[in-house]
């Protein structure tokens, strides 16, 4: 819960009187009396009443329940009092001497502070302990009764008696400290256990109920405790929130200081918190004992009246660096840097445990400390003392390294392999790839410049040659074979399946990296195959211009390479080109569709097919084609074709080879035109043979007034374009012909013509750079 100031202590106070309200509705209002009945001066009775009530706000709603009303009654009476109780007036009221808060109150604990020039806030062990708002202490008040509770006045206890009679009593302790149980004298029985308590009061109920408990009467009394009494305890010294605290009676030590707040985390002493009844120290707390080890063994219960004091620490010394809980710790006498320590959780995995770094304040400035490994269990810090606890070196005291063609490359430890056969022995040996006429170790000089010594490993291993001793940080590389020379690969070309670059390996044959490639493809040839080969040295043969070895390679009928060929041996980088027959290709296909008899896709039969040879074989036009019309298409291109002349003189230029992909439509006779561009009414109208280019303009309403009459032009069914020509001031439109498209283009307007403002500025800019160069030349010219 917030913390609860003293301005609004009092009205906390009156809320949380509603409950005290609800213990006073049954003296003097009906059970069946609603909550909303509750006049405003009644709320105001009961606020009084509760001021001299001593009970905590959970023994309240307890009493509450008890007599019938549930969460949402009190949510409400809450709502109603604080509307009531609202403040009139800006004025705060002076803080009293004590506060008396309610136990589950949970204030946060401010971090210490640190100086201004300080970097950095260290956390106080200890102190989060108390500024969790999940962590309360309270004691649960639903356990079984301790044995050792003493009965006190405010105590309720519940008597049950069962058996062959059965009753019930629920008597409180009065201030005098005895009980009334029917007309029998006063029980006095505060300051005894519970099972004291029973003994006594079973002892005296035997006047109302013969042999009570004994097996003869068959009648059993038990005693329990009821609702437990509040107490009132005292906190001083360095807390938060000193001051008198409500409290329940099961309360601790615990429970009291969370109740404040904590100990104060800039001077109050974690480790030396002591518990005073009656002018005698009765137990001194040790919150470390409890943060370290789970001790509660000094957190007693508290009694009425008894005063907690929270001294000032004596002795705080700082621990940071590498250990497990960096912060502020509190050491008592006798206990020296060994424990505080311990405290942070010893050092972490990094720790440099050789030395400790130490910052004293003398009495007059700071002076620098180091402590050894040996100095750290008998040192005694003093308070304000600094401990820093550095880190290990990011380096190895001990390592060499190899890698390369050996079977096991990594890092070794150098006491192990202090030579270079020995460090490859470590490593199993080396790989059969291993290049031996030279190895590198690559080492740090004095001064951690980089050194590279060369090794001839051959002869170290053969005991020929000194071995080569080592140091810290060596690194040892072993070359392969394959490290020190060109990727070799071979490369097969042409009519197999899977052609491509492939790694050369001894004794690879041609067969074999046909086999690599997939196998021939179904068009190679049976002629031949072809192998390019650098020359290195042999040129025996060569003339002295090539510089490449060409050799061919026989194929039998079934693309068998002869049994000389197949075992042929390839040297890295050669390159084998299968080649293709002649003859074979893949089948190319064209289209032709629309109004020929047989439509459809057809093969080239050969490389001197044309488009009138395509007709032919698709059984020739039907009678409704419109040859004029004809769509002949070439990767998706359009080319206008006079389909008309091709099958007329099929000798013409028009008449074009077939390609692969081709295709050829050729719609219906089309006899409509359509108009368009910038006409009054944009139309399609019929055909007509006798009407010219401008009748049909006129029939789309003429020109519009920013039509560019002298570029008029048409596009005919089969794509051809027709301008308008111009024999001096005389306009010749094109032809006429069904299916054409007659546009009329229009002049853009004045607000495209017109410059935009950053145009006009780039000009003007322009035009005042020319006229000061222009300028500029001018008075050159007159100065000479």
């Amino acid at each position: 819960m917030p913390f609860i100031s003293p301005e609004n202590c009092v009205g906390s106070r009156r809320i949380t009187a509603v409950l005290l309200v609800l213990f006073q509705t049954c003296c003097f209002v009906s059970h069946a009396q609603k909550r909303a009945e509750l006049t405003p001066e009644q709320l105001r009775q009961f606020v009084l009443s509760a001021k001299a009530s001593g009970l905590t706000e959970k023994q309240m709603e307890d009493l509450a329940r008890t007599r019938g009303f549930t969460a949402a009654d009190l949510t409400e009476l809450r709502q109603r009092l604080e509307s009531e109780q609202k403040p009139q007036s800006v004025e705060s009221p002076a803080p009293p001497v004590s506060r008396t808060l309610p136990a589950d109150l949970t204030p946060p604990v401010p971090l210490s502070s640190k100086k201004p020039d300080e970097p950095t806030q260290v956390p106080v062990f200890g102190a989060a302990l108390f500024s969790g708002s999940s962590l309360t202490f309270e004691p649960n008040l639903r356990l079984a009764t301790p044995r050792n509770y003493q009965l006190g006045p405010d105590d309720e206890l519940q008597i049950e008696i069962y058996g062959n009679a059965q009753h019930s009593y629920r008597p409180k302790i009065s201030p005098e400290g005895t009980i009334r149980l029917e007309s029998l004298s006063p029980i006095f029985v505060s300051g005894l256990t519970i099972e004291q308590a029973e003994q006594r009061i079973v002892g005296r109920l035997r006047q109302l109920f013969a042999g009570l408990n004994t097996a003869a009467a068959g009648v059993y009394a038990q005693v329990t405790l009821g609702n437990i009494r509040s107490i009132k305890v005292t906190l001083m010294g360095q807390v938060v929130k000193p001051g008198t605290y409500t409290l329940s009676s099961l309360a601790t030590v615990f429970n009291a200081l969370y109740a404040a707040g904590g100990p104060d985390a800039e001077r109050g002493s974690f480790r030396d918190i002591r518990v005073i009844r009656g002018n005698r120290l009765v137990r001194t707390l040790d919150i470390y004992a409890f943060l370290l080890r789970a001790d509660q063994t000094d957190n007693i219960r508290l009694q009425d009246q008894d005063i907690v004091l929270v001294n000032h620490y004596d002795t705080r010394i700082e621990l940071a660096g590498e250990v497990r809980q960096p912060g502020l710790y509190e050491l008592r006498k006798g206990e020296t840097l060994r424990h505080a320590l311990a405290f942070a959780g010893g050092y972490t995995d990094k720790a440099y445990t050789a030395s400790l770094t130490l910052r004293r304040a003398t009495d007059r400035e700071l002076e620098i400390g180091t402590l050894t490994a040996a100095e750290v269990p008998s040192f005694v810090p003093r308070r304000g003392d600094r401990y820093w606890v550095g880190a290990i070196l990011d380096r190895y005291e001990n390592r060499v390294s190899i890698r390369g063609a050996v079977f096991r490359p990594g890092e070794y430890a150098l006491n192990r392999t202090q030579t270079l056969a020995g460090l490859i022995r470590s490593a199993e040996g080396l790989r059969e790839d291993a290049f031996l006429s030279r190895a590198t170790v690559r080492r740090l000089r004095p001064n951690l410049d980089p050194e590279i010594l060369s090794v001839d490993l051959g002869r170290l291993m053969r005991g020929e040659t000194a071995d080569l001793p080592l140091q810290r940080e060596d690194e040892v590389v072993v070359q392969s074979v394959s490290d020190v020379r060109e990727r070799r690969t071979v490369r097969i070309e042409g009519a197999v399946n899977r052609p491509g670059e492939f790694l050369f390996a001894d004794s690879l044959t041609v067969a074999s990296l046909v086999l690599l490639a997939g196998g021939f493809q179904e068009g190679a040839t049976a002629s031949r195959i072809e192998i390019a080969r650098r020359v290195k040295d042999d040129t025996t043969g060569l003339p002295s211009g090539q510089d490449v070895r060409l050799i061919q390679l026989e194929l039998d009928e079934s693309l068998r390479l002869t049994e000389a060929d197949a075992h042929r041996v390839l040297k890295p980088f050669d390159e084998v080109f299968v080649r293709r027959s002649p003859r074979y290709e893949p089948q190319r296909k064209v289209y032709i569709g629309g109004e020929v008899t047989y439509p459809g896709t057809y093969v080239i039969r050969d490389k001197n097919e044309r488009i009138a040879d395509l007709i032919h074989r698709a059984g020739g036009v039907r009678p409704g084609a419109f040859l004029a019309a004809a769509r002949f298409n070439r990767l998706g291109e359009p080319i206008s074709v006079n389909l008309q002349q091709v099958l007329a003189e099929p000798s013409v230029t028009g008449n074009l080879l077939l390609l692969a992909g081709d295709s050829l439509v050729i719609p219906r006779r089309v006899e409509t035109v359509r108009i368009t561009g910038a006409v009054l009414t944009p139309v399609t109208v019929d055909f007509n043979p006798e009407k010219s280019l401008r009748s049909y303009i006129d029939e789309a309403g003429g020109f519009r007034r920013e039509a560019r009459r002298g570029q008029t032009y048409v596009t005919y069914a089969n794509g051809r374009i027709g301008r308008t020509r111009h024999v001096l001031w005389v306009r010749n439109y094109p032809k006429p012909e069904p299916g054409m498209v007659l546009t009329v283009p229009a002049r853009p307007s004045k607000d495209e013509k017109r410059l935009t403002p950053t145009e006009r500025i780039a000009l003007a800019t322009g035009l005042t750079s020319l006229v000061a160069v222009l300028l500029t030349v001018v008075r050159m010219a007159g100065g000479q």
